[in-house]
């Protein structure tokens, strides 16, 4: 249990960083900061491991993560922003 807090935990400090580090207006809050942060977390990983520099067990480090939530953050804003114009 304590893995999932800790991902979660991640995720959020991933995400927040990824919103300073891209600064504008976004349409979600918190909650959309946590899951686009793990998400990226999960993305970074997946692209770490299709390059090679990655186990297949291993985890994404912290820059990997940060690139996915970012990557995540503009497509989130791309696609929430074409919906609300």
């Amino acid at each position: 249990m304590f893995g999932v807090i800790g991902w979660i935990l991640f995720g959020l400090i991933v995400g927040a960083i990824a919103k300073l580090l891209m600064p504008g207006r976004d349409p979600g809050g918190i909650i959309v900061t946590m899951l686009i942060g793990i998400a990226g977390a999960l993305t970074g990983g997946f692209i770490g491991r299709a390059l090679g520099w990655y186990g297949p067990n291993d985890g994404a480090g912290f820059f990997m993560s940060l690139l996915g939530a970012i990557l995540l953050l503009w497509l989130y804003r791309v696609i929430v922003g074409r919906q609300t114009v």
